[in-house]
């Protein structure tokens, strides 16, 4: 049984990039965990931040609920002005070594939005110091990952590692989506990532709907 642990800037991008592969999880009998670095609180001129964000959390919990996960984490970052800091980066080896996750899911490195980005940084280093004898602040013992994979979300991967066969998981992944109303109603994200992850089933061959992935670790 897997420990599974998603690395999400903000709400929705957990489902746009690995919502299948946590279905997928979930089925097989695998614990999963997500943490949200942000609450998307700047993802919308229709609310005001403070309302926006607890209107996201709540769309997160329902969307994370509709896969099967219930542990959520809301690290309440400021959306688009994330900065890899001590605080973040302390938060970050302190979830990991707490939950001792035997995979994590991340954004991939080349990623070009900055929340993105940072939170590659963040979960990547995170994942270096938890498994050292170092850095009190962050409590409990070492641990170590065995299996890390960055995922898409704004920016397509140029070159994929490892590929997830979602094909049975695609009308859920796309239900739990259009749980983030916020955001769907304004960019229809739910038909950019049917047809991305359509595109790379038909292109790797492993189904008629994949997730890829920057393989960052395999297994020790």
């Amino acid at each position: 049984m897997d420990n599974v642990l998603v690395f999400a800037p903000h709400p929705d991008d957990d489902i746009i990039g690995c919502g299948g592969s946590i279905a997928h999880h979930i089925e097989i009998g695998d614990r999963v965990a997500i943490v949200y670095m942000t609450s998307g609180e700047s993802g919308s001129l229709k609310y005001s931040s403070q309302e926006l964000g607890s209107i996201r959390e709540e769309e997160a919990r329902q969307a994370a609920a509709a896969l099967g996960v219930t542990q959520l984490f809301y690290l309440r970052y400021p959306d688009g002005y994330l900065e890899y800091s001590k605080a973040a980066l302390d938060d970050v080896v302190s979830l990991i070594r707490q939950l001792k996750p035997t995979r994590v899911y991340l954004p991939h490195e080349n990623e070009a939005v900055p929340d993105h980005y940072i939170t590659f940084r963040l979960a990547a280093e995170g994942i270096r110091r938890a498994a050292g004898t170092w850095f009190q602040a962050s409590g409990l013992k070492p641990w170590q990952v065995s299996i890390v994979l960055g995922y898409e979300i704004w920016t397509p991967l140029s070159a994929v590692g490892f590929s997830q066969d979602i094909s049975s998981y695609i009308n859920l992944k796309l239900e739990a989506l259009r749980m983030h109303r916020t955001q769907v109603e304004f960019i229809a994200y739910d038909r950019a990532v049917e047809g991305l992850n359509r595109y790379r089933g038909v292109m790797t061959g492993h189904g008629q709907h994949c997730e890829c992935f920057q393989l960052i670790r395999a297994a020790l």
